[in-house]
């Protein structure tokens, strides 16, 4: 499955963010805890090259507690700063402020030689759509500033945030790149909800999605869905076939049935996504170090 999504704004968006760099003092990368790898847009890394970063390990309530520290170990190793939030519940972001003054407290003492005491930071959020950047600020601000939505693409132009006399936000629409090279990548995405469903065959996603979950996490499948056992994999078999019979055998479970009998594979693929999304199944973390 090609995924490629790469529309007009996203140039601007890329454009915008290498023009609005000089302006702000640190770089805040808003990521998906519990895709790490592919919520990551790589251009960012050449885009903000020399402006101190912090990583945001977002929706960390949702993602394998152990995974989310070794994540965090893995990005500091790179010379990064790391907070784990829950933007949606706020968890974690009460030491926003504090990391951030941490980040740049050679600069902020330098600013105070100048005698510019009481500078505001000025931090870029940025991230892939979708990873909730806009709850996020929101939270951070303490107010409903930026837009948020949980679909992909809502926040178009850049936007400031006030949100005390020592910290200014500037929000960035969610950039992706122009193709995802690794197929694995397009999926996480899709999964997570980063991809608009629209672009994508739902019932394709849930077979990848069934089979990743019969791979390593089959006592969760067992749990959400009454399985008695996990279907093994045959000899041969691709991820798409097998977990298509998952998918059979979930619908089979919850009754799910179309005229005829017929199992109704492509709203257990709906539903699936929606569970995951929903954290109805557990806190699994895709990706790791």
């Amino acid at each position: 499955m090609n995924i490629q999504w790469y529309p007009g704004h996203m140039t601007k968006t890329r454009r915008q963010i290498e023009a609005d760099l000089k302006l702000v003092d640190v770089v805040v990368e808003i990521i998906d805890a519990r895709v790490p790898v592919s919520s990551r847009n790589p251009d960012i890394d050449t885009i903000c090259a020399g402006k101190p970063r912090l990583i945001v390990l977002n929706r960390a309530d949702q993602a394998d507690p152990a995974q989310n520290k070794a994540w965090a170990v893995h990005f500091r190793s790179q010379g990064h700063s790391v907070l784990e939030t829950d933007a949606k519940t706020g968890r974690g972001i009460n030491q926003f402020s504090a990391i951030i003054q941490g980040v740049l407290k050679d600069q902020i003492a330098k600013w105070r030689e100048k005698g510019q005491v009481g500078r505001p930071v000025r931090a870029m959020v940025v991230g892939v759509p979708n990873v909730g950047k806009s709850t996020f600020i929101n939270k951070v601000a303490k107010k409903k500033s930026a837009k948020a939505s949980d679909r992909p693409g809502v926040t178009r132009g850049k936007q400031w945030v006030h949100v005390d006399q020592s910290l200014d936000l500037l929000d960035t629409p969610g950039i992706l790149w122009p193709k995802f090279e690794d197929e694995t990548t397009g999926m996480n995405l899709a999964f997570t909800g980063a991809v608009k469903d629209e672009i994508m065959d739902i019932e394709t996603l849930g077979c990848h999605f069934m089979a990743l979950l019969g791979d390593r996490y089959p006592q969760a499948l067992m749990e959400g869905y009454k399985l008695t056992e996990v279907p093994a994999r045959e000899e041969g078999e691709n991820d798409a076939a097998w977990g298509y019979r998952l998918l059979q055998s979930c619908a089979a479970r919850r009754g799910m049935r179309i005229s005829g009998g017929e199992v109704d594979t492509e709203r257990m693929a709906r539903v699936l996504l929606d569970e995951y999304r929903g954290s109805k199944l557990g806190r699994f973390t895709l990706e790791v170090p």
